[in-house]
């Protein structure tokens, strides 16, 4: 008895299973972002509350790493079968900048929100030595920011989370 209270109140085991930072979900609901489409009209992320919400952010010019995340989100919506459809994939860009047409193309499907990166900085939590644009972040279907991944993240891991989340969750 006194080594299981022992174990209990003084080791307190570390059962974590989740690869991405845990947010509280609470601390961060979606702000105003002074967000538009890429056509210039008004458009939030409140617009797809009721779903999981899978996030990049990153300027206009996508380079390799943005291009990575892109991929990644797209096949890790993919991956979750029928359950898939619970699941927006949102770019939110940071800058006024022109967008390549191919890679809109190859990424079709993928929602695209202008939004102020003031705005937006003071919002999304990031790890020390890191930018906003180095992470893939989870909002979940009440419109809370929920969970961080980490920068070059490993796919399988981000994976898992997500099923995870989609099987013990009945919203969204």
């Amino acid at each position: 008895m006194v080594l299981s209270y022992l174990t209990y109140y003084v080791i307190k085991p570390e059962g974590r299973t989740n690869y991405g930072d845990l947010i509280d979900p609470r601390a961060y609901p979606i702000p105003d972002l002074g967000s538009t489409s890429i056509e210039g009209q008004p458009a939030t992320l409140n617009d797809f509350k009721g779903k999981w919400i899978l996030l990049q952010v990153h300027g206009a010019q996508c380079d390799k790493a943005c291009q990575d995340k892109l991929f990644y989100m797209r096949q890790l919506r993919l991956t979750q079968g029928k359950e898939m459809d619970r699941i927006e994939r949102v770019w939110l860009i940071t800058d006024d900048a022109a967008l390549d047409i191919a890679l809109l193309k190859k990424y079709d499907g993928t929602r695209l929100l202008r939004v102020d990166p003031q705005k937006l900085a003071a919002w999304l939590p990031v790890k020390e030595d890191t930018q906003l644009s180095d992470h893939l972040y989870m909002i979940d279907p009440l419109g809370n920011l929920m969970m961080r991944f980490p920068k070059d993240p490993d796919a399988n891991k981000i994976k898992k989370d997500i099923t995870r989340l989609l099987k013990a969750s009945s919203i969204g």
